[in-house]
């Protein structure tokens, strides 16, 4: 039974490994949304739909539409995205679900998913 829960184990500790580049990207990202003024951070979103119709797609989208939720969320509601919350957003994002405790910030995770 040990064996099983180690495979488990290993199986989420691989899985947070390969999502961690996004994350990596999302923070590097993070100074450059943070001095954008609010009607920039605004016209962010039409500019993501612009490149998205032009064939852009929604992976190579995703860091900066994360770093700019985080930003417009760190403004507006004064509360800014952790790495697991990113982390969550990334699976809600690929189609999966992920399992968080009462007090992760869910709800934060939610702003994240787009399609």
């Amino acid at each position: 039974m040990l064996k099983w829960l180690n495979g488990i184990i290993d199986s989420n500790e691989k899985e947070l490994k390969r999502l961690q580049p996004f994350v990596q990207k999302i923070n590097a990202l993070e100074p450059e949304f943070a001095k954008l003024s609010d009607e920039e951070l605004k016209g962010k979103t039409a500019e993501f739909k612009a490149r998205y119709q032009e064939g852009t797609s929604m992976d190579e989208l995703l860091p900066e539409a994360f770093a700019a939720v985080r930003e417009a969320s760190r403004r507006t509601i004064k509360q800014r995205h952790f790495d697991a919350q990113l982390i969550g957003g990334v699976v809600l994002h690929q189609g999966k679900i992920a399992e968080m405790k009462t007090g992760e910030g869910k709800t934060l995770v939610a702003t994240l998913r787009f399609t």
